[in-house]
């Protein structure tokens, strides 16, 4: 569902931001990316949903090249910023319509759909509310639904937990798996890292840009049997500096 085949990002000046990765995301992978601020999560995320252009190696959603077909590659995919930019001087109804409209979802559909997750976030009374009106949790809960209103085969999040209230993070990790059920996978960079151990069956491990670990939950808590994805984390950061 998502390949990255020798991956490097440099920025102007000469800073290379992310150093040659390699990663497969397959059909039902929960993958979680996890590092440091500043190791090339944000950097990768942004480059696969063709935010940010990239010069070298390749990118593929769904066997579609996100260089030579954007518009494909952005179609099967969903991304969620952990900061999420909603047009607020709209509605949540009329926003999750306009991005309904965009990906083409027939009315019967969104309706059902809007009605599930609204109901699930318990922002259906809030819907008719300009979105300027809406807390940050609100707001989070907003973008989660506009995300997965196309039933996308790519949900790609940036630190999708953090200013969930628990209730909500709960809704999140059951959509994830809904999806991933269905034929999508899910990929997303967090910092909590005991949510990213019960709730991925993949993990990648960024540091200065490089890769120091991709393969799956098992594989990585199996190195030091006992110990906690954090203190594994932790302690494969210390060795790699």
């Amino acid at each position: 569902m998502l390949t990255i085949s020798n991956f490097s990002k440099t920025y102007k000046g000469g800073k290379k931001a992310v150093d040659n990765i390699n990663l497969n995301v397959e059909v039902g992978d929960i993958f979680g990316f996890i590092g440091h601020n500043g190791a090339g999560k944000s950097t990768t995320i942004k480059s696969i949903v063709g935010i940010l252009d990239y010069e070298e190696g390749e990118i593929l959603i769904d066997g579609h090249s996100m260089k030579e077909e954007p518009l494909l590659c952005k179609q099967a995919l969903a991304y969620i910023p952990d900061n999420p930019d909603l047009y607020e001087h709209l509605t949540g109804i009329q926003y999750l319509n306009f991005i309904a409209d965009v990906f083409g979802v027939p009315s019967a559909i969104r309706k059902e759909r809007v009605r599930k997750y609204a109901d699930l976030f318990e922002i259906t009374g809030n819907l008719g509310d300009l979105i300027s009106s809406y807390s940050h949790g609100m707001k989070q809960k907003l973008a989660i639904i506009s995300a997965v209103i196309h039933d996308p085969k790519l949900l790609v999040l940036d630190e999708p937990f953090v200013g969930l209230d628990p209730t909500a993070a709960v809704v999140l990790k059951k959509i994830m798996n809904e999806l991933c059920n269905r034929g999508s996978a899910v990929f997303f960079s967090t910092h909590v890292l005991d949510t990213a151990e019960k709730l991925c069956n993949k993990i990648a491990m960024i540091d200065h840009g490089k890769l120091v670990f991709a393969g799956t939950m098992k594989e990585m808590l199996r190195e030091k049997e006992g110990s906690s994805l954090e203190d594994i984390f932790i302690d494969i950061l210390n060795h790699h500096e």
